[in-house]
């Protein structure tokens, strides 16, 4: 079956074309769940037996990608985000048994099942909104067979929606109670394991760790980036989200396909992400909700020309978010993106800093059909309004779907 949009405006988001890549009277042929045609209506001819969906001058983007995501998670932390706003300590809260370590217990009580069935209505919403591709996390597990078990629910996830998962192992999170002041013997009797059993079971899709003084130092996550890079495959970062450790250069020096948060990343970390083709993955999620003030630096990545992506970081403790369209409205009141780089940051630079730009993120001939057709008058309303989804139809790996399931 082919398949032409037609009366479309599209935001192509081609690197050759400027800006959004604009087409103002444009069409999209598909055929096989690919694009084989793109351009002006007067390009295209409408064949014999194709659907014909007549946008009716309504604007086409790709398909929305949340590059980073702890989205399969049990239970929720509501409980000590009220502590803090009556004034509790992150310290206080430790010692209630809150923080992650209530989620590693939580995640550890319930069967993977259990994993799936919570994580859905939050990948419902995501869906609801032109998200056709989300990145999925381990790291609330800290033992070989809890990340196992995250990464089996992660990949469950793609069998009963229509969306594309990619998988990353997130091992090197944080060091559990019983390995308290032995972050190498941790990583040495858990996190490397867990990756190797990872990878031969097919399970993970990159590897990422968190640099930080109350995580891993940076010649602890060099240990777990030598061990991925022995597997082929690729590393992505939280980098200087608390203090400049460094983190974004590291992350840089193995090549990652990104670096996230970076708060407090210096011109030298973004020159060496720029020259090593490194995203920055900016999370203004977590920034709203820790009420943090040190914003990352957005000049100096415009300075060094390094690609800015924007993700939700959907996770129980300092980003529960689950909508992309908030998300790019956050980066623009919250960091002073553009209108621009919001809506490249959540479909082309996304899509690099998952290492899928060769597939989705841009509405070009050969990339899979992920496409979101929405009723605005101009792209800057997705980045403009606070609490309304525009939605009118999604197309994920050409199959159009309105809502979730049909």
């Amino acid at each position: 079956m082919t398949t032409i949009l037609t009366n479309a405006r599209l935001a192509t988001m081609a690197p050759d074309r400027p800006g959004l890549g604009v087409i103002d009277n444009g069409r999209v042929m598909i055929e096989g769940g690919r694009i084989v045609a793109v351009g002006e209506a007067s390009e295209i001819a409408v064949s014999a037996g194709a659907e014909v969906i007549d946008c009716e001058g309504r604007w086409v983007t790709p398909g929305l990608v949340d590059c980073h995501t702890h989205l399969v998670h049990a239970g929720n932390r509501a409980r000590e985000f009220e502590m803090r706003l009556a004034g509790a300590s992150y310290e206080e809260i430790a010692r209630a048994g809150g923080g992650i370590v209530s989620s590693v217990r939580q995640v550890r009580e319930v069967s993977e099942a259990d994993l799936v069935a919570q994580t859905l209505p939050r990948l419902d919403a995501l869906i609801a909104e032109g998200v056709t591709t989300v990145e999925v996390k381990s790291g609330y597990g800290l033992t070989v067979e809890d990340e196992l078990k995250m990464l089996r629910a992660a990949r469950q996830l793609a069998e009963k929606r229509p969306v594309a998962i990619t998988t990353t192992y997130l091992g090197a999170h944080a060091t559990p109670a019983d390995y308290k002041g032995r972050n190498r013997d941790f990583i040495e009797d858990i996190v490397l394991p867990g990756l190797k059993a990872a990878q031969a079971q097919g399970l993970v899709d990159a590897v990422d760790g968190f640099c930080e003084g109350i995580a891993f130092s940076p010649d602890e996550m060099r240990l777990v980036f030598d061990a991925a890079k022995s597997l082929r495959l690729p590393v992505k970062l939280h980098a200087d989200q608390l203090s400049n450790l460094q983190g974004a250069a590291l992350a840089a020096g193995y090549q990652a396909l990104s670096a996230d948060h970076l708060e407090y990343t210096d011109e030298e970390g973004a020159a060496a992400m720029t020259r090593a083709g490194t995203v920055a993955v900016l999370l203004p999620g977590a920034y709203y909700f820790i009420r943090e003030t040190k914003k990352p630096p957005i000049d100096l990545f415009r300075k060094q020309e390094t690609a800015m992506a924007l993700a939700t970081d959907c996770n129980p403790g300092t980003s529960p978010l689950t909508s992309l369209l908030l998300t790019m409205n956050m980066a623009a009141t919250l960091f002073h993106m553009t209108v621009e780089e919001c809506l490249l940051g959540v479909t082309r630079s996304a899509a690099r800093a998952l290492g899928r730009l060769d597939t989705v993120g841009t509405i070009e001939v050969g990339k899979q059909a992920d496409l979101a057709i929405w009723s605005v008058e101009s792209p800057a309303e997705l980045v403009y309004r606070i609490g309304f989804n525009p939605l009118y139809l999604r197309i994920w790996n050409g199959h159009i779907t309105k809502g979730i399931l049909s």
